[in-house]
């Protein structure tokens, strides 16, 4: 698959590859088709989706288990610096004065032209935002002191000095040509931007954290920083939108020694911080609901999903006489009784499949998935019903979790219809006029109009439309300039490279991603300078290096589902501007590449090696490592960041393909629904909500056979995702679904998305037939206007030629 012109995965080297184990952890070995076998029923997981995992982890996730060593240089270069002078108090036994004026000695430091001096102060600094842990005896006063020196250190305007130093080494046109030439990069090449860009990650990712015990001044320094983040204040451009020039110069081969998983780690935070997560999404969309005196939503969505439970439905009865009857021939065995298996169905309807069988080989339709069967025993004979007291029956929802929503174009259609059919004539855009209509389809009407949804995305629409209509008697619009409005202006030039960029890494991070030799390395950050020498270093190497791509495909994930929300919420064609790019650049396929795996492996990945974790690693002494605590992994049901990265993969999936019938037809070209359908064995209900909401789309389009075999999935989609009155999502006589107007739809909204570009943002190209004329002749001759100077030197001529010489009528003049 090709990523914007060039994709791939990870290329390795002669000598990288000797670093890395054949068979490192986490790398699955993948059979699609039949990945499902031997299976047990996997457990619900008790996840629940936030902005970002836990601090403790956000902050361990930085550091590659290879940078180890650099804590104690980084304590060595600091208490160096410090002893000379202060000779016998430790750092925490300072006071304010003190902390303050040492911090300003560092900063100082940073400003000196020698490059080893200057790291050496960098060091020193990044040790005291990493919560000078020498002079802590747990964790919680490691992540204390971190909180303290990072507002310190931001008072005194250190992240200012280091935004200077890492457009510095970013420039540093030296360090790019030589790691260019280098065959295999590592931690060496990236010494001094690792420094800066881990010292910039711990103060944003804590003074993002809100913490009620904050102190006044602290909350003050916070939110003021916050603002500076988002304006162009550091070289005229918001921070985010130079973390993404560097991105894309990383992709285009001219700087292979950027440490990427830094670069996007400190971007999705800045973005995060800057924009706000998915709280604060909300809270704005209900403000902005209220500004255009819009009804509010129906519901909070954010409650509503943290509320739903991973549940399968029932097994219809057709599934289990099939199954049965399948056993019984292989073994002999008597048809189980009709009335027993509805008996076992009430029992328990919303227990998963024991185990389900993949029989994709026997099925007739090419998109049909493995066969949904309830798995029995082999020689069980259905025992008969076991009655339940009432506190064990299964409690059956009331009602389903969503509110209905109907669009005005839903009412429009259906009362063309009902008119065409019992009138005989239609009446356009009209939704009130209802002579002549029977009366069921008045209590229709009146029904479908309780639940009409109006978005914020429809008002936006019309009023781009009335712009572009009346240009000169719409008047100016007035834009809000919010953070997310500054970075849409800084990131619209270069925004399609952008895309491409992102997508580019996340294709290298990918597991499914097989190695190419034109593919981009993301390993320069993680890779050690010595070859690994025993099989113990080759097995740590090979946990770091897969959780080093599971930490890249968190933060793409979590940057690109941001970004799409800020900008549908800001405006809905800066949403579909970007979305349209990534569409172009590939991005639907490599989402369902990615999910081409076996998915419960992904999730249950053990990629990490707690002992190692900072801030752990800092304040205990570590145990000797082995071979079989390095393959024993953590004691976790799954791994966090995975299942954050698949959910948000899905949303952005989900995001791209909404209304859009060109994409959704996309889905059932690349056959996403067999790969969909796996991911719906992880019991996580979030993740099985957007994996049902894409099967819904192209439902429609699967056929009759893989809807009558897929009946249980069809339940769930009932069950679990919004209903839009008048869909009909699951019988395919959809009025949009016609095949010949998809390339058009995306023409038309590309013109859309042109003209709203170059009307708000592109004042440079506005046409002279809209531009105010002056009509006062006093005004316009008192204008002084510029002469050249060879004009000024012959002005006499002039005068003869074009004046004097040249007979005037001034009777017609006159008149």
């Amino acid at each position: 698959m090709d990523i914007g012109g060039n994709g791939g995965g990870l290329p390795v080297n002669n000598k990288q590859r000797a670093m890395i184990p054949n068979k490192s952890r986490g790398e699955f070995t993948r059979n699609p088709r039949k990945d499902s076998e031997g299976m047990s029923e996997s457990p619900d997981l008790e996840f629940e989706y936030s902005d970002t995992d836990k601090w403790a982890a956000e902050l361990s996730e930085l550091y590659s288990y290879t940078e180890g060593p650099e804590f104690d240089l980084n304590r060595k270069c600091f208490e160096a610096e410090f002893r000379t002078h202060v000779s016998e108090k430790k750092w925490t036994e300072l006071d304010a004065a003190e902390h303050r004026a040492h911090a300003m000695r560092l900063l100082d430091g940073l400003e000196v032209t020698a490059r080893e001096k200057r790291l050496k102060a960098a060091r020193a600094i990044l040790y005291m935002t990493q919560g000078t842990f020498a002079d802590c005896s747990s964790e919680a006063e490691v992540q204390y002191w971190m909180r303290y020196n990072i507002f310190l250190l931001l008072d005194v305007g250190t992240f200012s000095a280091l935004v200077e130093l890492l457009n510095m080494e970013v420039d540093n046109s030296a360090a790019c040509s030589s790691a260019v030439r280098k065959p295999a990069i590592s931690l060496a090449d990236s010494t001094d931007l690792r420094v800066l860009l881990n010292i910039m990650y711990l103060m944003v990712e804590t003074i993002q954290q809100d913490d009620p015990a904050d102190k006044p001044e602290w909350k003050i320094i916070r939110e003021t920083f916050r603002a500076e983040l988002g304006s162009p204040l550091f070289n005229n451009e918001p921070i985010s939108v130079m973390l993404f020039g560097m991105v894309t110069k990383f992709c285009s081969g001219h700087a292979p020694h950027f440490p990427m998983k830094k670069v996007l780690l400190l971007l999705w935070k800045s973005i995060l911080f800057t924009l706000g997560g998915f709280e604060q999404l909300q809270s704005i969309k209900v403000c902005k609901r209220q500004e255009l005196c819009l009804p509010p939503l129906p519901e909070d969505s954010i409650r509503v999903i943290r509320s739903m439970r991973a549940a399968s439905p029932p097994a219809s009865a057709s599934d289990l006489i099939e199954q049965q009857q399948k056993r019984a021939r292989r073994e002999h065995k008597a048809l189980i009784k009709q009335d027993n298996l509805d008996a076992f169905n009430e029992k328990d309807p919303y227990k998963a499949d024991d185990s389900r069988e993949d029989e994709d080989d026997n099925d007739d339709n090419d998109n049909s998935i493995e066969a949904e069967t309830f798995s029995l025993e082999r020689d069980e004979v259905m025992p008969p019903p076991i009655p339940h007291p009432p506190s064990e029956r299964v409690s059956f929802p009331k009602g389903l979790p969503w509110a209905p929503k109907v669009r005005e174009k839903d009412i429009e259609n259906f009362l063309e219809s009902s008119r065409s059919k019992f009138i005989g004539y239609t009446l356009g855009n009209d939704t009130n006029t209802v002579v002549g209509l029977p009366r069921p389809i008045h209590e229709s009407i009146r029904t479908l109009k309780q639940h009409k949804y109006v978005s914020i995305a429809e008002i936006q629409i019309a009023k781009e439309e009335e712009f572009q209509k009346t240009p000169l008697s719409g008047g100016e619009e007035e834009v809000e300039m919010s953070s997310t409005e500054l970075l849409y202006q800084g990131i619209l030039p270069s925004l399609p490279q952008y895309m491409i960029a992102l997508l580019k890494i996340l294709l290298a991070a990918a597991p499914t991603s097989k190695a190419k030799t034109d593919s981009i390395n993301i390993l320069a950050d993680v890779l050690p300078e010595e070859m690994p020498t025993t099989v113990l270093q080759s097995m740590k190497l090979g946990v770091d290096v897969n959780r080093h791509k599971e930490i890249i495909v968190k933060a793409i994930s979590a940057i690109l589902l941001l970004l799409l929300k800020h900008f549908k919420l800001n405006h809905i064609y800066q949403f579909e501007y970007m979305a349209q790019h990534l569409v172009f650049a590939n991005c639907i396929p490599l989402i369902l590449k990615f999910f081409n795996q076996n998915i419960m492996s992904y999730i249950t990945a053990k990629n990490s090696i707690s002992v190692l974790d900072f801030p752990h690693c800092v304040v205990n002494e570590l145990p000797e490592l082995t071979a079989e605590s390095l393959e024993a992994g953590d004691n976790n049901q799954f791994c966090w960041r995975n299942l954050f990265s698949c959910i948000n993969l899905l949303r952005i999936l989900n995001k791209l393909t909404k209304w859009k019938h060109s994409r959704t037809m996309m889905l059932v070209v690349f056959k996403s629904a067999p790969i969909l359908k796996r991911a719906l064995k992880v019991k996580q209900a979030m993740m099985q909500l957007y994996v049902l909401k894409l099967l819904k789309v192209q439902t429609k389009y699967l056929g009759r056979q893989w809807r009558k075999s897929n009946m249980k999935t069809m339940s769930a989609i009932y069950q679990k995702v919004r209903h839009r009155l008048n869909d009909d999502w699951a019988y395919g006589n959809d009025l949009d679904a016609r095949p010949w107007d998809f390339q058009a739809e995306e023409c038309a909204l590309r013109a859309n998305i042109e003209r709203f570009n170059s009307r708000r943002y592109d004042k440079s190209i506005s046409n002279p037939d809209f531009l105010p004329v002056d009509n006062c002749l006093q005004s316009v001759l008192g204008q002084r206007v510029d002469l050249p100077e060879d004009f000024q030197m012959n002005y006499d001529l002039w005068l003869e030629r074009e004046v004097f010489s040249k007979p005037i009528s001034w009777e017609e003049l006159l008149q």
